[in-house]
This record gives C-alpha cells, structure tokens and sequence, in this order.
C-alpha cells in the first residue's frame, strides 16, 4: 500500500535499499540536518510506511524539507518572502540538488551486491544496513565541520557547527516545525561563507563558544581561502571564488587534490581524506583512524599495530590499499557502511526488538579510550597501558600535552550530552526490518 503524500510535498520515488535517511543524515557526515519526529512511536509500529520524521536543512536561499516512506522521499522548499521566480523552477532547482546531494544516480543496491559478493564481513551486516550512501555535500561546510572534528563527538560537533551558523550567519527564515512535533517556530541559518569567518576577531570569539584550539584553525583556513582567492561572491552561483575554487578540487586527481586540502591550517591526512570523500567525488578514498585499522586488523587480516592515538603514514596507507583492493572503485562508500554498523548508536539499528544485543564488528574500547562513533574526522586513541602511563614526557613535549588533557576533559564533560542526544525512537528503517521478521 503506497503512502499518502504529505500536504505540501512531492513525492519521488525511491526505495529504502537506496536511501535510508535515518542511517546517512546520523552516521556523522553532516551536523546541520534538524530532525523533526513526527508520529507517536505505537502508531509508526502498527504501519511500517508512516514517515516517522521530517528532515531539514538550510541552503543559501531555501530550506530543503524531506520525509521517507518505504518506496518514496517526499520533498519539498519553503523559500524567504522576497524570493521571487516561476514556482516550476525553483521546484527544479530542489529536486536536483536532492539527486546531486544524495548521488541518486548511482545504484547503491548493485554496489551493496558487488561489495557482498567480495566481502563475506559485508554480507554479514547489508540488510541491516542497507540505504547507506555517501552525500555530496558543499566543499567549504565540509571542511570547516571536519576541523571541527578534530578529537571530538558527533553530539559536540554539531553543536560547534549550528553555533557557526548562529554567530556567523544571518537567518535566511523562520519556520513552524511540523504539525505534532510539540516543538517550537525555529529560524534557519545557512553555513557562513569564508569571509565572515575570516575576521581575526573571530579566533578569540570561537574560543568563547567552546571550539578550544579549532578557532584558530577555522579562521586562518577561512583568512587563507579569502586571501588567495577573494570574497566577492559570484551572483550567478551565489558562491565567493573561494568556495567555488574548493568545487575546482573535484577535477583534480585525488593526489593533487589532497595536496591542496593538506596546506589549509587544521587538515590532516584524515581530515583531508574526509573531505575527498564526502564532498570532492573520490569515491575510492578510504579515511583511516584506530578504529578502521581495528576492522582491518579483525576482519581483513591486517597485521600491524598502531601505538595510543597514533597512525603512522606507512601503516594509514597499510590500512587503506588493503580495504580498498577488497572494496573496488567504490571504498569509501563500502567503509562509510561498515563504519556505520559499528557505531553504538547504531547498536540496535534494524534488529527486531530494541533490547537485542547487536554484536559489534571490533572489540569495546576501554574506558580510557574515545569511541570512534563520536570521532568521525579524526585519529582516537585507543587505551593507555600502565607503562605508558608511567612513561617521563620530555619537556618540549609538556605543552601539547596540556592541550590534549584540555581537549580530553572537554570530551569528558560533553560525554554526557552525547549519550543522552542518542535518539532512542524507531526507525523507518526499524520498522520495516521487523515487518520483515514478522515482528
């Protein structure tokens, strides 16, 4: 039975196996979704086609509103007062940038079959899994959110990312949330543009708002992309040349393009790799941190060791030419899928009863260490061993480490927030696995 579709949207029709939002706007590529839900839990269960939450996000001149049924992604775009043009184009305009930005085109269910047939590990968790694809996101939020990233949690992430958008940004709307939500008339804020970041006032204003030593990173990446490339935005793209210069990356080889990425201040190998992946078209990149390299160990027979919150060069490129022979053309996107069932937000994702136990593609970390679930764009560490603990730090190394134990309380504090931010609500996703079951 297909869904009604909701007043004011259109509909598009795409199976689950291709898109499953619930999964791809959670699994920590992108913080500036807001996630509305939409029905009560008892009513989601009894009809598993029932849009259980409305998606939202704020682009330059508009604010992109998704739901999703078994078969169908409903859209639609609800736009400022004063803009003005023919409706049919504008609806356009929205349904393209959703083909662009979820890479509707290429057949996620065909890569899932390839990635089974090579990957006995991936056979094992694609229909839990399913519908999770990499997005094509604007290359300049994508930077600044995975500076953000640096030794940090999804939970805290996105609220440096929204903070951004509130501070920097004026708000392009305001909009009521959806009938039945109980929530509030909230305003949306695009992504700030280069310039706006790329004040030297806006270091120590950052560091207010709780972004530690990433302020200093976000605005000197912003001061070098204005400086070399200006901030005049371009009225056609409504883009500044240097956003549309960070688009120019796409064309190059992955090499080149990381060289460029790899001189902004705050990007590293993984962060650099983060970017190519999830917003410069290297559908081969793979981004390595401890916890790929635990999979690879575990699962792919890996041998090497990677030392506490270490991952030398040599053994990050260990880790990614051997998942990438297994995994093909597409790597990146097969990584992001096993990445995802391993998160421990992701603990009970599709399993027929909340309570079931999901057994984990890697080892708990210790207590000392930080889940790599909170910790999309960086290297984590893994546990510390007494005589490390013991081990003399030599003098010169005193003030990075007094950063680190900042940065770590700061995780420590924020811990809290993070788990009680895991949304406990069931799933499309959910729903349909257990119908499946006969649950």
């Amino acid at each position: 039975m297909a869904t009604a579709i909701p007043t004011g949207f259109r509909a598009l029709p795409l199976p689950l196996a291709q898109l499953s939002l619930t999964a791809v706007l959670k699994c920590g590529q992108s913080f500036r979704w807001n996630i509305y839900p939409l029905q009560p839990p008892e009513q989601c269960l009894l009809d598993a086609n029932v849009p259980t939450h409305e998606y939202r996000l704020c682009l330059r001149d508009r604010v992109v509103c998704l739901r999703q049924s078994m078969d169908a992604l409903f859209y639609r775009a609800v736009f400022p007062p004063t803009v003005s043009g023919d409706p049919q184009v504008r609806e356009a305009e929205t349904l393209a940038w959703i083909r662009d930005y979820f890479q509707l085109d290429i057949d996620l269910v065909d890569l899932y079959r390839q990635w089974s047939l090579a990957d006995p590990g991936f056979d094992r968790v694609r229909d839990r899994f399913e519908g999770i694809r990499m997005l094509r996101q604007d290359p300049f939020e994508n930077l600044i959110s995975f500076i953000c990233s640096s030794n940090n949690n999804i939970a805290r992430i996105t609220k440096m990312v929204k903070s951004l958008c509130l501070t920097y940004s004026p708000p392009l709307l305001t909009l009521p949330p959806p009938a039945g939500s109980g929530l509030t008339e909230e305003a949306y804020h695009p992504f700030p543009s280069p310039s706006a970041l790329a004040g030297s006032e806006v270091t120590a204003r950052l560091r207010t708002l709780g972004f530690g030593y990433r302020a200093d990173f976000i605005q000197k990446t912003a001061a070098m992309l204005v400086d070399a490339h200006g901030a005049t935005v371009n009225p056609q793209t409504n883009l500044e040349p240097s956003e549309e210069w960070l688009r120019t990356l796409r064309n190059m080889s992955t090499s080149d393009a990381r060289t460029e990425l790899l001189k902004l201040m705050g990007v590293g190998r993984k962060v650099a790799d983060c970017i190519l992946l999830m917003s410069l078209d290297k559908r081969e990149v793979i981004p390595v941190d401890t916890h790929v390299h635990q999979i690879a160990v575990k699962h792919y027979g890996l041998r090497g060791t990677a030392k506490a919150g270490t991952m030398s060069p040599k053994l990050y490129e260990e880790v990614n030419t051997k998942l990438a022979a297994v995994w093909g053309e597409y790597a990146g996107w097969a990584h992001s899928v096993l990445f995802t069932a391993d998160l421990k937000s992701f603990a009970s994702y599709g399993l027929p009863s909340p309570s079931t136990p999901s057994t984990p593609l890697t080892p708990a970390l210790t207590p000392g260490s930080i889940s790599s679930e909170e910790s999309p764009g960086v290297i984590t560490p893994t546990s510390t061993s007494r005589s490390a603990k013991r081990k003399r730090v030599p003098p010169k190394r005193v003030h990075s480490k007094l950063v680190e134990t900042e940065e770590t309380l700061a995780q420590l504090e924020t811990a809290i927030e993070g788990t009680l931010s895991t949304d406990g609500d069931s799933s499309l996703a959910d729903r349909v696995k257990r119908r499946r079951r006969g649950v």
